[in-house]
């Protein structure tokens, strides 16, 4: 159970931290609105990914005798996995351009998470297939899985906000950077993790 825990944490920081859309928005609505704001919009995932969770999760846990299916879903995580893992590596920072964003409430904040693809792909590929090994060892890994990558993925946002809060440069500095780069070889090798996984259930290994 532990190691779920551990493996959700690396994955929701590794999202949390990374750049992208729903990142962008926190730190703009810290700018423009506060903290208060760029937190309402860190915590929209908890609200948008649920019917995600829920529709990967059953549609996998019917179809896990098909250990071809789940080979190639397994494969598929590696590679989105090692993608987001070597896009972090490369990572220079957020780049921000005050002037050219509108103000954004609570609800563009949800709608922004729900129609970034990233979701869709990481819990289709990733996250529900973790989440059906996780069973196989007792019924609390899932939900140390899922607490572990929340806490991680809504906890490093808010952090983002009380720091962007106090200073923009943070974006751009060496502690922020290095983070990401950790967390992109980490998440390099949990791909590796996946395609041997994935080269399992297929016979090849």
């Amino acid at each position: 159970m532990i190691t779920y825990l551990t493996v959700g944490i690396l994955l929701g920081l590794s999202a949390g931290l990374a750049p992208g859309p729903l990142l962008t928005l926190v730190i703009t609505e810290t700018l423009q609105h506060g903290v208060r704001s760029g937190v309402k919009v860190a915590l929209a995932p908890i609200i948008t990914d649920l019917p995600i969770i829920l529709l990967t999760f059953f549609i996998l846990a019917e179809l896990s005798h098909f250990h071809a299916l789940l080979g190639i879903l397994s494969l598929a995580g590696g590679f989105f996995i090692f993608y987001m893992g070597y896009d972090s590596i490369r990572s220079e920072g957020v780049e921000i351009d005050i002037q050219r964003v509108e103000p954004r409430s609570f609800t563009k904040g949800i709608l922004a998470n729900a129609l970034n693809p990233h979701p869709y792909l990481f819990w289709l590929s990733v996250g529900a297939p973790t989440m059906i090994n996780a069973m196989n060892i007792n019924t609390m890994a899932p939900l140390a899985f899922l607490c572990g990558f929340y806490a991680a993925l809504v906890g490093s946002k808010i952090f983002v906000a009380l720091l962007v809060g106090k200073s923009k440069a943070f974006l751009r500095g060496h502690v922020y950077l290095y983070t990401l780069r950790f967390l992109g070889l980490i998440l390099c090798v949990l791909a590796v993790v996946l395609f041997r996984d994935g080269l399992k259930l297929l016979g090849f290994i």
